[in-house]
């Protein structure tokens, strides 16, 4: 079974608070592999940055003090364009996290798929930081499934830090995949 894993596809990561031109550039793309992901029984997870009112004090805070994604607000939410394709399938699940790996984010695919899932795909923001922490993490969780990571449907804070972690990433045995 193949899972697809849209990482932080939330406002404040495209057009919010830490938006920037290659996130609103890349939520398209997104979206066409989650349509395509959907057709063909894939299983969807995404993951949903959470952080609360303290986030100031948290070692995130102190070392990016951006707040963002702050549960219950605009910026925390899925962008609308994900939220209509998704709609109420039974075949996408949120994972809220609140650091850059998703600790829950094994145990749910476990859930869905037994063991061992067939493949795992992965797309979103940011390559530099979340995408390449929940890769890396399910690399460990899961080292002898397909793990990969859609170039084109993945942006980073900026784009040379984009390009290391697609690089850091393929010397982890995680397939990159540019089309």
């Amino acid at each position: 079974m193949k899972v697809l894993i849209v990482i932080d596809m939330q406002n404040d990561f495209i057009s919010g608070a830490l938006g920037n031109p290659e996130t609103l550039a890349v939520l398209p793309k997104v979206c066409e592999r989650v349509k395509s992901a959907l057709k063909d029984g894939t299983k969807l997870l995404y993951t949903l940055d959470t952080h609360g009112e303290d986030y100031p004090y948290t070692q995130e805070g102190r070392n990016l003090p951006i707040a963002h994604c702050i549960k219950g607000t605009w910026g925390h939410e899925l962008a609308d364009e994900l939220k209509k394709i998704i709609g109420d399938t039974a075949h996408s699940f949120a994972v809220e996290k609140c650091t850059f790996g998703s600790k829950e984010l094994p145990k749910r695919i476990s859930e869905l798929c037994g063991e061992t899932p067939g493949e795992i795909e992965l797309t979103g923001v940011c390559t530099d930081i979340c995408v390449i922490s929940n890769a890396l993490l399910l690399k460990a969780f899961f080292p002898e499934t397909r793990i990969t990571v859609r170039a084109d449907s993945c942006a980073g804070t900026s784009a040379a830090a984009h390009d290391r972690a697609l690089e850091a990433m393929k010397m982890c045995q995680i397939e990159v995949i540019y089309k």
